[in-house]
This record gives structure tokens, C-alpha cells and sequence, in this order.
């Protein structure tokens, strides 16, 4: 299994200062958030020259760039086309710099849509892009996140789909803090598509739910660690801290605990 960060913990780097980072640190990768300012240079309008740049960056420092993260979601009728287009460019952004992964979101179900409406869109859109994904080697996370942090409403998306590009971000806290069910719970209902992990740890503190060190929090890393090695889980879990501590502070400490545990 590998460790990853995420571009919102050092949102003012560049993709140089960001490899040197993981290797200082000793992380494995990096995930790229696009369409969100940050300072990486990994973005929908990147020139081909710059996507074969980064991508020789990546291979020759050994630092992967394990995942591009969008901010695609389809749940929404009004923007959905919009959302497929950009995933096709995302799918090929990941393909250029040689990252073998997309996130994308199911997204916030709009008031008077259904459930099995925005099921449908979900599942509808995966396959639109599927076949383009496989195409470039690249696979499609959909994060545990938002309307879709029960992993069983997931699952029936994916079952639904059922194509070897389409795959599931397994973000461990969500279905634990928002979803209401146990770790174990959430990893039997995902573990046949899990393709990539966001991880982060969090409590209430004064009435309201923030970041935390990882054993200090809500959310049994260990036990989520146990349950993919168990599974013979070799890809990367993702190290996902925004707006919260200077990278300096927590980029080292959180892998040594994740490290600990693996």
C-alpha cells in the first residue's frame, strides 16, 4: 500500500515544490486538486507540452501522481451534461501526465429530484465515459461523499454500471461520520470497486466537526488498514487535509502514524 497527499495541504506550491515535499517527507505520490487555484499547474487548460512535462517529472523523481482530483458531479439534471464533458477532459488531463486515476462526486441531490432519478444520471454518466476512460488507462473514483456517503446507494450505482473503469474513492470518513455506519460496514459494501482511498481524522470540538490528528479522532484508520491489507489492497491511500495545519506540521506526522499502522 502507498501514501499520497493531497495539493490542498501545500496549495502554493508548485508541482516541483510538491515533489520535493513527498520526497522529503517520504510520501509515494501526490494528487493534483484541479479547478481550485492552486499553484501545481496540473489544469484542464495545461498545454501538451506542459502534461508531457509533468508527467516526466513524476516518472524520473519516482513521485506518482496517483490521482487528479475534479470536482465533476452529476446528480444535478441542470449541469450534468456540462459535468460529462468536463470528465472526458479530465480523463484526458489524467491520461497526458500519466496519472492513472480520476476523482469525481455523485454530488448534492437537488431539491425535487428523487433518489432513483439522480441514481439514474449517475449511472447514466459513468457510462457515457467509461469506454473513454478505458481508452486512456485511466479509472473513475467516485468518492464516498455528499448524498452518496451511505456506501450502499454507491454500491448500487457501481453494480448498476458495472464497467472495469468505474470504481469507487473510498474516503473512510465519510460513511463513519456522515453516513452512520461502522468501518467494517462500509468497506464489505465497497471492497469489489475500491480503487483509491482519501484519508483524514476528525471530532467535535466546541459543538462543531474539524480536522484532528489521525488516532485523536471519530474514524479507526487502523482498522480501515487492517480491512484493505486483508483484501490485498496495493494502491494508494490518500492523504486529504484542507485549510488546516501548515504542511509542515502535519505532512510528516500523519504518515508516520499511517506508517505505523501499515
Amino acid at each position: 500500500m502507498k501514501i499520497s497527499f493531497m495539493s490542498f495541504s501545500c496549495p502554493e506550491l508548485s508541482l516541483d515544490e510538491m515533489i520535493a515535499l513527498a520526497e522529503k517527507y517520504g510520501y509515494d505520490g501526490i494528487e493534483p486538486r484541479i479547478s481550485s487555484n492552486h499553484k501545481h499547474g496540473i489544469e484542464f487548460g495545461s498545454s501538451e507540452s506542459l502534461r508531457k512535462e509533468c508527467r516526466q517529472k513524476s516518472q524520473e523523481s519516482g513521485i506518482s501522481l496517483c490521482c487528479i482530483a475534479t470536482s465533476c458531479c452529476y446528480a444535478n439534471p441542470e449541469t450534468t451534461e456540462q459535468q460529462v464533458n468536463d470528465t472526458h477532459k479530465a480523463i484526458d488531463l489524467a491520461g497526458d501526465v500519466g496519472a492513472p486515476r480520476i476523482r469525481v462526486f455523485g454530488g448534492g441531490i437537488p431539491k425535487g429530484v428523487s433518489r432513483k432519478a439522480a441514481t439514474d444520471l449517475l449511472v447514466e454518466s459513468m457510462q457515457t465515459v467509461a469506454d473513454h476512460a478505458e481508452e486512456r488507462e485511466v479509472i473513475i473514483c467516485m468518492e464516498t461523499h455528499d448524498d452518496w456517503c451511505n456506501p450502499k446507494h454507491l454500491a448500487k450505482v457501481m453494480r448498476r454500471v458495472n464497467h472495469p473503469a468505474i470504481a469507487v474513492n473510498w474516503d473512510i470518513m465519510h460513511p463513519v461520520h456522515t453516513g452512520k455506519v461502522t468501518m467494517d460496514e462500509a468497506f464489505q459494501a465497497l471492497k469489489p470497486w475500491i480503487r483509491h482511498i482519501h484519508f483524514h481524522d476528525g471530532a467535535t470540538v466546541d459543538g462543531k466537526y474539524v480536522m484532528v490528528p489521525i488516532g485523536k479522532g471519530d474514524i479507526d484508520h487502523r482498522r480501515a488498514v487492517e480491512l484493505l491489507q486483508a483484501n490485498g489492497y496495493e494502491d494508494f491511500m490518500s492523504g486529504e487535509w484542507i485549510g488546516w495545519e501548515p504542511y509542515e506540521t502535519h505532512l510528516p506526522r500523519e504518515l508516520a502514524t499511517m506508517k505505523r499502522y501499515l
